[in-house]
């Protein structure tokens, strides 16, 4: 009978396990902590949260400070704008990546090479700020919807990571073989390529709604009308300005002191404001993991 043994592992080993584990502890606790305190003073009564009484767990468990958020009309319309320009923006990303991605993957794609540098000195070298407003102003999306898509419609960066997904992980071969059966190609892109390519889509549409989700600096820029604007730009007013909508107010009973109702908002609103993208992440959470991977390893 054959048993499985153990290799003994070294006091050297050990002890550098017993480092790594207390410093990822330590990372843990420095990511969490924060989290829960925002949590918690989320559905902690105001006093509590402005005297300084909330630490990890809710004092006063109340949930008026999301009921005062969901019944708040700008927040509704900030909340289903950034849905808009993550859900529009995210699709319209991942498209233009993969239509150019794919092409300076193939070998026998004239010129690659020279498309390549210049998106790479697109990374490296930047007109700034007003020239950058210039132009939208002047392609007439000031105060639109696509002022907040059409600018940041493809990042260089996820070009150069799916560049080299599809030449590590789409065989020339397989190429090769479709064309003689006569495979077109964007029938082989559409039947072949995109199936192959869930773990670099997943990973894609990850960092692009998040960014999407998160934006705002564009919107303070260039939107005006505040129909348009996104959550996070409402998000910004709360935490920064520290304007409160007196709508707000009114739908929370016996809120006597405005500055604990703000603070209650705060945290609300950043729940809110974070809950979608922490819902999606452990769905996507092995594709990403691979799409980091990808190019360390070749054989």
């Amino acid at each position: 009978m054959i048993t499985a043994s153990r290799i003994q592992e070294s006091k050297g080993d050990r002890l550098f396990l017993g480092i790594v584990y207390l410093f990822l502890t330590v990372i843990l606790l420095i990511v969490a902590l924060p989290l829960l305190y925002i949590l918690s003073s989320s559905v902690s009564s105001p006093q509590a949260v402005v005297s300084g009484k909330v630490w990890l767990f809710p004092v006063d468990f109340t949930l008026a400070g999301y009921k005062a958020v969901f019944n708040n009309a700008q927040i509704g319309v900030g909340y289903m704008n950034s849905l808009f320009y993550t859900v529009v923006g995210t699709v319209i990303n991942v498209l233009l990546t993969i239509m150019i991605a794919y092409p300076l993957a193939k070998k026998t794609f004239y010129g690659r090479n020279f498309v390549m540098v210049l998106l790479v000195i697109t990374m490296m070298f930047d007109g700034g700020l007003i020239p950058f407003y210039m132009v939208v102003k002047n392609l007439h999306l000031l105060d639109t919807r696509w002022a907040l898509i059409l600018p940041g419609a493809l990042a260089v960066f996820q070009v150069i990571v799916a560049r080299t997904f599809f030449q590590t992980s789409i065989p020339d071969e397989l190429s090769e073989a479709a064309e003689l059966d006569g495979c077109s190609d964007i029938r082989f892109i559409w039947s072949i390529v995109l199936p192959l390519s869930k773990p670099i889509i997943a990973v894609m549409t990850l960092m692009y709604a998040v960014g999407h989700w998160n934006a705002y600096f564009d919107a303070l820029i260039f939107l005006r009308s505040p129909d348009l604007f996104p959550l996070q730009i409402i998000l910004r007013n709360i935490l920064i300005l520290n304007s409160v909508d007196p709508s707000m107010m009114a739908n929370v009973d016996q809120m006597q002191a405005q500055q604990g109702l703000r603070d209650l908002l705060k945290y609300s609103l950043i729940v809110v404001a974070s809950a979608p993208v922490l819902i999606i992440y452990p769905f996507v959470q092995k594709h990403f993991v691979k799409g980091v991977m990808i190019g360390s390893l070749k054989g």
